[in-house]
């Protein structure tokens, strides 16, 4: 499996269009999240996280947490100044404006795929598939 690093991607819902994706995987990247924009073109993927907070931010989000095999668990509206609640079976945070998750068809147990232009995370078929990098990241 390789590491995920920062960069744009897309997001596949079943049954669903493509959305442009940010993936945040530093820790710089992770922090910073959403915080002090106005608002988001698609999504942000933030991983290896399993809770977010959305003090600081000047818009209210959608956050759908995914497993390892982006099954969605739960899927919850934040407005400012809020704490979410860890999902110990989190691996990462998909976050969008509230309700364009409803719109593309995001919802707890539905899973989506991720593709990058390092790797393909997907829980299409039976479980995830791993693309693996498709490029070299350095």
């Amino acid at each position: 499996m390789g590491k995920w690093a920062d960069g744009a991607g897309t997001l596949t819902v079943p049954g669903g269009a493509a959305v442009p994706l940010e993936v945040a995987a530093s820790y710089r990247a992770r922090r910073r999240g959403l915080l002090g924009r106005d608002g988001v073109a698609g999504a942000l993927l933030i991983v290896r996280t399993n809770s977010v907070h959305t003090f600081g931010m000047r818009f209210a989000i959608d956050v759908a947490y995914l497993d390892r095999s982006f099954r969605v668990l739960s899927v919850v509206t934040m407005r400012p100044g809020r704490l979410g609640m860890v999902r110990p079976r989190g691996r990462h945070v998909l976050e969008a404006e509230a309700g364009a998750l409803a719109g593309w068809g995001v919802r707890a147990g539905v899973r989506v795929r991720v593709e990058t232009g390092f790797r393909v995370e997907t829980g299409f078929a039976e479980g995830p598939e791993r693309g693996g990098l498709t490029e070299d990241p350095s």
